[in-house]
């Protein structure tokens, strides 16, 4: 682990992985045939130790939240935040959030989503100190309150991913299928949604507002996710994939040097992560531009990451009245203040590209630099 991720996540920071129960854990690991690396033993040891644990809460939760978790409803469509990962899905879900007319899954949420009803209140409240003040990938802040991605829920839930991944990335991509949902069965399709619907309806419990819902992986299920919520809103976000790539690159490197059960290579240029990008960005893309026509169209609503970053409230104004969400100048200024105060002293990674980079790129990639105009 490099020294920079050192710091910034400290060795007794929890990993998403404690969130599992042990038939999850269990499958995890048998995935992975067990190849754990010696410098990650400790890593492992503590997830098992914790999984019953898990199981043990999600049983009192059920206990004393039963009647509420019975009659558990989202309290109106939800809003979907789309596009590859780097695009500027965090900042904008973060942007999204300071209405507080919307709410989200929090990281606690998606990182305990077995048993966070219960337990919540304690981690907010005692447990802060865990988590490191930014994120190593980008520099941005982090917190048990924060909003993120619900596939971290998914994962922890057990259900297909390709997020799992990220704890054996030496054995390359998994459940690359569930970027797309091609050639998964109806039934495993279903189960899949039925494990999103519960997570949300509980989140909704805890927050009782209408949620703005991000992750990148959804961007290849948008007409999956419009069938299964009706009149539900989504936001696709473009970015200079001469920005992405690298940027995605060093994304998934943070990760499995944080999170993963084996020890990430000394030679970058041998770890596949390049790839692996290359990849799921095409999967991904292609499906959203087969589903997209699924999509009434007044529903969505497409912004680019560069409009994003140069003036915040005017690309939040446009995604409200287009998408019809609600009265912006009720968060107008809300908005205004968190720009001024945040937004503007955050400083983004630098990234360069190699020719050889830029034409691989401009091959596999180029029906996105043509539709988005970059």
């Amino acid at each position: 682990m490099s020294q920079s991720s050192v710091n910034r996540y400290p060795f007794y920071s929890p990993r998403f992985w404690h969130g599992m129960r042990p038939s999850a854990w269990w499958k995890l690991l048998r995935q992975g045939d067990f190849s754990i690396s010696p410098s990650r033993i400790g890593l492992a040891i503590s997830v098992s130790i914790a999984t019953p644990f898990n199981t043990i809460l999600m049983l009192l939760e059920k206990l004393f939240f039963h009647r509420r978790l019975r009659a558990a409803e989202l309290h109106g469509p939800p809003v979907f935040i789309i596009g590859h990962w780097r695009s500027g899905t965090t900042l904008l879900h973060e942007l999204m959030v300071r209405d507080e007319r919307w709410s989200s899954p929090s990281t606690y949420q998606c990182f305990a989503p077995s048993h966070f009803l219960l337990t919540q209140w304690f981690f907010r409240t005692f447990a802060g100190w865990l988590l490191p003040g930014k994120r190593p990938m980008d520099n941005m802040a982090t917190g048990w309150d924060r909003p993120q991605e619900d596939e971290f829920a998914l994962v922890n839930l057990g259900v297909p991913s390709p997020y799992r991944r990220i704890a054996f990335p030496r054995r390359g991509g998994v459940d690359m299928n569930y970027l797309d949902f091609q050639g998964v069965s109806e039934a495993e399709r279903q189960d899949w949604l039925s494990t999103l619907k519960s997570f949300l309806h509980r989140v909704s419990i805890s927050t009782t507002r209408p949620l703005v819902i991000k992750s990148p992986t959804h961007t290849g299920r948008i007409g999956y996710l419009a069938d299964a919520f009706p009149q539900a809103r989504f936001i696709h976000i473009t970015r200079d994939p001469r920005e992405l790539f690298p940027s995605t690159c060093r994304l998934w490197r943070s990760l499995d040097e944080i999170q993963s059960l084996q020890a990430p290579p000394a030679d970058t240029t041998d770890d596949g992560i390049e790839e692996y990008v290359l990849d799921c960005f095409s999967r991904m893309y292609t499906a959203f531009e087969q589903q997209r026509p699924q999509i009434d169209q007044q529903h969505l609503i497409e912004i680019r990451y560069e409009d994003l970053i140069a003036d915040p409230v005017a690309t939040l104004e446009k995604i409200y009245d287009s998408l019809r969400l609600a009265d912006f100048e009720t968060v107008r200024d809300e908005i205004q203040t968190w720009t001024d105060n945040e937004h503007r002293s955050y400083q983004p990674n630098q990234h360069r590209l190699s020719e050889s980079q830029e034409k691989q790129l401009q091959e596999r990639w180029g029906n996105y630099f043509t539709r988005y105009g970059y």
